[in-house]
């Protein structure tokens, strides 16, 4: 029924927060005329849904300090349903024209399919998946900083996974065009959706034979290597570098890291 129904509040693709701090919910007459509404799921018999906004996102994913701040605070079930809103109507948003004949695209199967008008193609979200990979060499951490991050601001070395590549090719080959370092016995950790705008990040854990750096400075500021007692304090807020935030697998990978 849709007096049952509820919407997800957006603006364009920042979320909104109710006076608790959580993510705020309208109804569906709150939705932009003509809006395509996409079926989020069942939360206690209630059916959720997102408004696909006029645009979809490309920026880069430091480019805007508001939404960081407000992810922030979300409470954890909160930021997984709106990073899974987030990437299904940007992915929507930015998918209106049908990639096989270049016709009109409309929403289907409650937003989890586009179909062309024209050609009749089905389209589907995309996950693209991306490693990130902690390198350690005789008790010290490699981290970076990417080009445009922040002064400080240190993290894991990620990379996307390319076509006909293995989780374990892909850490290699993006750690050694980063670093220059080469990595042995890599092994999976954890796993993100990360929706920024569709990654699923797969953390995993190597091992470097040495530290000799050769940095790729098309992609990375810096790089260095980090003692545990460094990345402990990073962690805890008065560290060499500024760590990241806690809701990334980054965090996690490093609190996983200092503890092992």
């Amino acid at each position: 029924m849709n007096w049952k129904a509820r919407l997800l509040g957006l603006d364009g693709l920042i979320p909104g927060l109710d006076d608790n701090g959580a993510l705020a919910w309208g109804t569906l007459a709150d939705a932009p005329e003509d809006a395509e509404l996409v079926f989020l799921g069942l939360d206690a018999g209630k059916a959720c849904f997102a408004a696909v906004p006029p645009a979809g996102d490309a920026s880069p994913r430091l480019a805007n300090p508001q939404l960081w701040s407000l992810m922030a605070t979300l409470p954890a079930d909160d930021l997984a349903l709106y990073g899974g809103a987030r990437s299904i109507v940007d992915w929507h948003a930015r998918h209106r024209f049908c990639a096989q004949c270049g016709g009109d695209t409309k929403l289907a199967k409650g937003g989890w399919q586009r179909d062309c008008t024209a050609c009749g193609a089905s389209h589907f979200p995309r996950t693209d998946p991306v490693t990130i990979m902690l390198v350690e060499h005789d008790g010290k951490l490699m981290l970076g900083r990417g080009l445009g991050w922040p002064e400080g601001r240190f993290s894991a070395l990620a990379g996307f996974v390319e076509p006909g590549e293995s989780i374990e090719e892909a850490v290699a080959r993006e750690v050694l065009e980063e670093s220059g370092v080469r990595v042995r016995d890599v092994t999976y950790i954890a796993s993100q959706p990360w929706p920024f705008p569709s990654q699923l990040m797969i953390g995993c854990h190597s091992f470097a034979d040495d530290t000799a750096l050769t940095i790729d400075e098309t992609e990375m500021a810096e790089i260095d290597w980090y003692t545990r007692e460094d990345v402990e304090a990073a962690l805890a807020g008065n560290g060499p570098f500024v760590a990241p935030p806690p809701h990334a697998i980054a965090h996690y990978l490093m609190e996983w890291w200092v503890k092992r």
